[in-house]
């Protein structure tokens, strides 16, 4: 048997009750109005006949609310809404980029579903934005490591010939180091989650403003020996900071290491280079956020990945994304 062999990957109505078990635990609850109380089921509606389908589409999961008496599915009000791909494929993409620990593209996507490329593309930026947590809870602890590193990724929209001293760019100098790279900074809890951040700059004054906006004064922070770090202990901002030189060849000293983040570094570079290949920079928070939720509940939290699954599906409510084009 394989894991597509679920009814709710196949099945319209048998997908509209799962994401009801998972956006509506307690029952369902209008989206207009918020009432929880009476809500009737609609059955045997179908829509408007058409051309494709002149005796219409059944509607499954279609409920009326009896305050606002407006009809609503379990999609609306999700990054679902309005879409005209059915369910149990939306199901199916979910599945796909929960389990794939470097992600899945969306020309991958558009082969397996059965969907054009733009569609597949949309599917998967709409399921990105389901991964997007948004949590404020600060990193670490008493006693508790953080590590925080930094990296760079592709191109900037409009990278620069000359150095900041007004020269230019010459021979294999020009992309190599941080110029015109688009900066990437993220902080790891050691054995937990993972908070990426995408920044037009990678600055101390930055650094510093995450720092204190994500991690409790009282962890120990352990980074690299870059001067973008230097200055947290002395500021109050961590109970301890200690760095590795990695410069000297030195990447572990006794408990103090980076080797977490740049783990995770090494998949989010391994699957932007091997899978998607390119990301236009308005689109690399998305990206982030994709790699930090399967972080965030990998199989060593002991997370497996029909659960990762349910977590996107979790995600999907009160976000929309709307597809619009170029002016």
């Amino acid at each position: 048997m394989s894991i597509f062999s679920k009814k709710f990957f196949h099945d319209e109505a048998a997908a509209f009750a799962k994401l009801e078990s998972i956006v509506w635990p307690d029952g369902p609850t209008c989206p207009h109005c918020g009432n929880a109380g009476k809500i009737y089921e609609l059955k045997g509606v179908r829509s408007k006949p058409s051309k494709k389908n002149p005796e219409g589409v059944e509607r499954h999961g279609l409920k009326k609310c009896a305050e606002c008496r407006k009809q609503f599915t379990v999609r609306v009000g999700t990054v679902f809404e309005s879409s005209h791909v059915p369910l149990h494929k939306w199901l199916q993409a979910a599945y796909l980029m929960a389990s794939s620990k470097k992600g899945v593209s969306a020309h991958q996507m558009h082969r397996a579903l059965e969907v054009t490329y733009k569609t597949a593309w949309f599917m998967a930026h709409r399921l990105r934005e389901a991964m997007r947590s948004g949590a404020l809870d600060p990193f670490g602890g008493e006693g508790k490591v953080v590590e925080m590193d930094e990296t760079y990724f592709g191109t900037i929209d409009n990278p620069s010939t000359h150095k900041v001293t007004g020269g230019e760019f010459k021979g294999s100098r020009l992309g190599r180091g941080p110029s015109n790279k688009r900066a990437v900074i993220s902080l790891v809890e050691r054995g937990g989650q993972v908070r990426s951040f995408h920044v037009p700059k990678a600055t101390r004054a930055g650094v510093e403003k995450i720092v204190a906006e994500n991690v409790d004064k009282e962890s120990r922070l352990h980074t690299d020996e870059s001067q973008l770090y230097n200055k947290t202990k002395q500021k109050g901002l961590v109970a301890d900071h200690e760095t590795v030189r990695h410069s000297a060849d030195e990447y572990v000293r006794g408990d103090v290491y980076s080797n977490s983040v740049e783990n995770y570094f090494s998949v989010f570079k391994r699957g932007m280079r091997g899978v998607y290949q390119h990301c236009a920079e308005k689109h690399l928070h998305r990206y982030l956020a994709e790699y930090d939720f399967r972080y965030n509940l990998r199989s060593g939290l002991g997370v497996n990945d029909m659960e990762r699954t349910d977590a996107v599906l979790t995600g999907i409510s009160g976000k929309r994304l709307t597809y619009q084009t170029a002016d």
